[in-house]
């Protein structure tokens, strides 16, 4: 299984973006998947996850900014990004589990201000 992330750019503050990832074989369906991002200089942080049969989690400093999603039909995984902030400025990185970890390769997101 490989992840696919793509939707990553450059954008004003205020903007918006949306972030995929690609899957295969169902294995979003297997136990769900979150997203992570890393700033230069920082550790990789979780921001959203759907865990299956789970509330979904959110960071506190993307509530209500941002909205993780899943279609299980096409193995496709969404992060919609909203009022973005310089402070969002980082790679972000899908990822999901299934025996061992899966990770996408990062895409880079860069609000300006």
């Amino acid at each position: 299984v490989q992840l696919q992330v793509s939707g990553g750019g450059l954008v004003q503050a205020g903007g918006s973006l949306r972030l995929s990832c690609v899957g295969s074989g169902g294995i979003f369906g297997i136990n769900g998947m979150d997203w992570y991002r890393q700033a230069p200089g920082k550790q990789r942080e979780l921001i959203a996850r759907i865990s299956i049969g789970r509330p979904t989690y959110y960071a506190d400093f993307v509530k209500g900014r941002f909205t993780i999603s899943l279609d299980n039909a096409k193995d496709m995984a969404y992060l919609q990004m909203n009022s973005l902030e310089p402070e969002d400025t980082a790679v972000y990185f899908c990822h999901t589990w299934a025996r061992r970890d899966y990770w996408g390769q990062g895409t880079q997101v860069t609000v300006s201000s």
